[in-house]
């Protein structure tokens, strides 16, 4: 893989040999799409990552491991779980031994909680495109309208019609599987086929659709090849194998991830330089071209300082990372207030809330069983606000769950040979159904550079103050008594609920701090995520977004990305860049 050379001069006057027609920063879901879009159009493309290269299938310590193969078991330990006591607050991270090595150690990578704010992190190769959970949905015009029909926040500057050919064209390429079901406010995709539900989902299909008008139970729409295209396997990817340690690394590139399919694509062309251990603290901004020229790195490593030059600039590096970047840039233009003059950097802080929803047993279907362990469950679409109006709040959550036979690990009590007969053979079905509902865009959600503490690398670190308000809070009841309610309608025993206050965080799903807007005096990003401030840089990850939805992001953050790099280099190639 080749760089440009160019003999460039940068801000100290001293030549450059680090020029390239793009930098993306940042490789994991929308960093991948970047590289992947800019290389194949020609573009040499500088690739920075801020953590190690992770190599696909290679590096995936425990892929393969049994949990007799892991030192403890399976269960981190505690001297681990005290170095990433943020990352253990999902309960499926660093507590995990198999997946504990791709996150970060909080002791390392420091930020500042005013209120909770359970920042999830990955820094290498792929970043979170490794361990995400892959339920991909499309959103619908209703979702682009709703902050301008709410009058909230601010309004988005594109609608339905602008994204859906960019959907459609990064589902081919990704592979997701699904069912077609006809749905106004969540539009099918380009599927390959579903996964099955099993027979105790079937019963809570039935018995729910039959009570409940407006509601579905459909299965979970997911990242994983069922039915690979030459496309895909020519990539080196193969169908699912129904492992369920996805979160592990997939050495079958069945589930879409950066390092088993986008960055391989780019790779191939020869267009792109890789480089790990690359913190980009800041872009370099040309006051005369009120343009950027290029980023400020500090390598992991050595800590030194070096500056890349490139025409166009993509800030991939995840939302709180990429607004961080921003808001460090410092112009004579526009001061401290980093690359915005809305007032809005930093500010509109999202997640979606979950922790709350309810599980039970259900003693029915007992002659059937699975075939493999499917990573996968079942999809509940949003219907408040639609067929069913809330209480007390505005905007919607669906549900995302599963329905499985429990095994000898299930509490039983008992000695002799009944007791080793029941512990060698299924229980009853396990149905448990989770919430993700929307949270609402808020001024005073924000996130900031700390003035004075600084990380190991001389950077400042992040400040978070954010929280909740009764939307979110009178949806969480909401949330709770519903999964409860259709759990006992299919005839399951055993029923429990649970809730908590929501945080954000929790649901790996942070947006805004950089949202999309219609002018520059309310956003930071007009409608095709360049940066109003300096137009030759784009923002297509988590920080871009207007509002936040009820489904999971990562599939908009794709077709965002490759919409925006193929507006990127046409207008490069008008001079317009």
């Amino acid at each position: 893989m080749k760089k440009r050379t160019s003999m460039q001069i940068n801000h100290n006057g001293v030549v450059a040999e680090n020029s390239f027609d793009a930098i993306v920063v940042g490789s994991g879901i929308s960093g991948g799409w970047a590289a992947k879009e800019l290389t194949q159009k020609g573009l040499k493309v500088l690739v920075l990552e801020r953590g190690r290269d992770l190599r696909h299938v290679v590096d995936y310590q425990t892929t393969m491991s049994m949990p007799w193969d892991l030192p403890h078991m399976g269960r981190s330990p505690e001297e681990s779980i005290k170095q990433q006591s943020v990352q253990a607050r999902t309960g499926y991270t660093v507590q995990n031994e198999g997946t504990a090595y791709l996150f970060v150690k909080d002791t390392e990578h420091p930020y500042i909680e005013k209120r909770r704010f359970d920042w999830m992190r990955g820094y290498h190769k792929g970043g979170r495109s490794i361990t995400w959970g892959k339920q991909t949905y499309r959103w619908s015009q209703m979702d682009f309208e709703a902050n301008a029909k709410d009058g909230i926040a601010t309004p988005w500057p594109i609608n339905y019609d602008d994204i859906a050919p960019w959907y459609s064209y990064v589902e081919r390429f990704a592979g997701i599987s699904g069912s077609v079901e006809n749905l106004a406010h969540l539009p099918d995709s380009d599927f390959q086929p579903a996964m099955d539900l099993t027979a105790a989902e079937k019963i809570l299909k039935s018995s729910v659709e039959k009570k409940w008008n407006g509601r579905k139970v459909i299965p979970g729409r997911v990242a994983h090849l069922t039915a690979p295209t030459q496309e895909q396997l020519a990539l080196g990817r193969g169908k699912c194998q129904y492992r369920n340690l996805c979160s592990r690394g997939c050495p079958y590139g069945a589930y879409f991830s950066s390092n088993g399919a986008t960055l391989i694509a780019a790779e191939r062309t020869g267009n792109m330089t890789f480089r790990p251990h690359s913190i980009v603290g800041s872009l370099i901004y040309d006051e005369t071209t009120g343009k950027a020229k290029g980023v400020n790195v500090v390598d992991e490593l050595s800590k030194q300082p070096m500056e890349f030059f490139a025409k166009i600039i993509f800030v991939n590096a995840s939302c709180v990372a990429s607004t961080g970047i921003l808001m460090n840039t410092k112009t004579q233009r526009y001061g401290d207030a980093g690359l915005d003059e809305s007032g809005s950097l930093g500010r509109y802080l999202m997640d979606h809330h979950l922790g709350v929803g309810a599980s039970g047993t259900f003693e029915g279907e007992l002659d059937k069983t699975t075939f493999g362990r499917r990573p996968n469950g079942f999809y509940i679409p949003r219907y408040r606000n639609l067929y069913q109006e809330g209480k007390g709040y505005i905007r919607g959550f669906g549900y995302q769950g599963g329905g499985t036979r429990m095994g000898w690990n299930r509490d039983i009590l008992g000695f002799g040979e009944d007791f080793k007969k029941q512990l060698t053979s299924l229980g009853p079905w396990s149905v448990s159904m989770g919430g993700f509902g929307e949270w609402l865009p808020y001024k005073d959600n924000m996130m900031f550079l700390s003035p004075d503490k600084k990380d190991q690398w001389g950077l400042p670190q992040i400040v978070v103050d954010a929280g909740y308000t009764d939307n979110e809070l009178n949806m969480r009841k909401d949330m709770q008594t519903d999964a409860a309610e259709m759990l006992e309608a299919m005839g399951a025993k055993n029923v429990t609920s649970r809730g908590s206050d929501p945080a954000l965080g929790l649901g790996i799903h942070e947006m805004g701090t950089a949202r999309m807007g219609t002018d520059r005096k309310n956003s930071v990003l007009n409608k095709h995520n360049q940066v109003w401030a300096a137009p030759n840089v784009f923002v297509t990850d988590g920080a871009a977004m207007t509002s936040a939805n009820c489904v999971n992001p990562s599939l908009t953050y794709m077709a965002l990305t490759a919409r925006a790099a193929d507006y990127a280099v046409s207008e490069l190639k008008k001079g317009n860049l």
